[in-house]
């Protein structure tokens, strides 16, 4: 097990002034692996501080030498991949490999953009007789979730770095230790002391105090709609910038003007975008919406591609689908699964009940429901887990109203052959 008894707080490593700790579990064995500090508002008081104190001189460095900064980055993470993707493969459960590719990957990647934007970026321009300057905020304040845990905490600071701004980050609890080994890599690439600043704690200790803090000029969140909505409240105290990313229910339609081999191709892809990191994507296409004389085709590809989904440890190469996060993330899967059939949906594979061999671990069978409802909870509600809706459609137009009827937005995908 391992230890992380300090936050990252103006270029240290620090005490928090919490006692408590947090403990961080193996999501495939259920054991604890690490124990993090609960942090406290104090923390985050002395966090901001070193942000404000630091935010005049890196926001007037050029941007060439941010750029340099932020590739610096780029290449600690780069020799770091492998050790990242395992941690990551621990906390948060998605297969090894598939965490190298995009738990890690896709990190790397937004380091490197915000570097080479700066090399276009136009930070002044000149229109009539008016200059219009674009300005860093400040300090922003970043609260991060645990299913894309590195790759949240990069799409928020590498951009915000980039344009000169300075940033308190608090990672999810559940998936903290790729957020400590960032804040070495950070470290070891010489960013000035108080341009990045890491406190560790639950959401409504240390990220309430974030999204209150006077001194934090805005605040980036990305979790569940409910957390979100408390930001929004505590953050209006001070008026202050709010990027909000929620909860999604993101729907598939798949119209009928494809022909035997698109259509197949078409429910094997939406039954991959369902699963991917075992569900817990908040983009995620759980409601495959098809004609409704194609649904028995439907049922039968998916269940085929959902069969390629093997469920197992996530250091087993055959692994295409391992565990939820958590103990509560499994629960509520389950019981979610529980309510689609209570509620009398078609269930066409897996179930609630553990997969067999798999007692030990955070594992939920990739399931399947047709016959799916807009009445129904499984169709309205993110679940967040491997579990995929698929529901039947007169026309387009039934499509687009099951659509647009929904409290969530994020992502929609449409497959056909007309492109307009």
């Amino acid at each position: 097990m391992t230890t992380y008894d300090k936050i990252y707080i103006n270029g240290a490593w620090v005490p928090s002034q919490g006692k408590g700790v947090l403990e961080v579990t193996n999501s495939a064995t259920e054991e604890i692996i690490a124990t993090i500090p609960d942090g406290t508002a104090g923390d985050v008081d002395k966090a901001v501080a070193a942000a404000r104190a630091a935010f005049p001189a890196w926001s007037n460095l050029p941007k060439e030498t941010r750029a340099e900064y932020l590739m610096k980055i780029y290449a600690g993470l780069e020799e770091r991949t492998q050790e990242i993707a395992e941690a990551i493969a621990r906390e948060v459960g998605m297969p090894v490999g598939m965490s190298t590719m995009i738990q890690v990957g896709l990190p790397k990647g937004n380091f490197a953009i915000a570097a080479g934007l700066l090399s276009t970026y136009e930070f002044e321009q000149q229109i009539g007789n008016s200059l219009v300057v674009r300005e860093p905020l400040g300090v922003v304040g970043c609260i991060t979730p645990w299913n894309y845990p590195l790759h949240q905490i990069a799409l928020k600071i590498a951009p915000a770095m980039a344009a000169g701004n300075t940033v308190v980050v608090k990672p999810s609890e559940v998936a903290p230790i790729n957020a400590f080994m960032l804040a070495e890599i950070i470290h070891a690439a010489g960013v000035p002391a108080g341009v990045f600043n890491l406190v560790t704690g639950v959401g409504p200790v240390v990220g309430e105090a974030i999204a209150a803090h006077p001194g934090v000029d805005m605040v980036s969140f990305t979790g569940s709609t409910r957390a979100g909505k408390r930001v929004a409240v505590v953050a209006a105290e001070n008026v202050k910038k709010v990027s909000l990313e929620l909860g999604g229910k993101s729907p598939n339609l798949i119209l009928d003007d494809l022909d035997e081999a698109g259509f197949a191709k078409a429910v094997g892809a939406g039954v991959g975008k369902c699963f991917a990191n075992s569900g817990q994507t908040c983009s995620a296409l759980t409601r495959m919406l098809v004609p409704r004389n194609r649904l028995a085709a439907a049922e039968q590809i998916a269940a085929a591609a959902a069969a390629k989904f093997t469920t197992g440890d996530p250091f087993d190469a055959a692994s295409r689908l391992g565990p939820l996060v958590s103990a509560v993330q499994r629960d509520r899967v389950r019981g979610f699964i529980q309510t689609g059939i209570d509620e009398g949906a078609t269930l066409v594979m897996g179930g609630a009940a553990v997969p067999e061999g798999l007692d030990i671990g955070f594992y939920v069978q990739p399931t399947i429901f047709s016959g799916v409802t807009r009445e129904m909870t499984i169709f309205t509600e993110e679940i967040f887990g491997p579990v995929l809706s698929v529901v039947r459609v007169q026309s387009y137009q039934e499509g687009l109203d099951l659509i647009n009827s929904g409290a969530f937005g994020n992502g929609t995908a449409i497959f056909t052959n007309d492109g307009g």
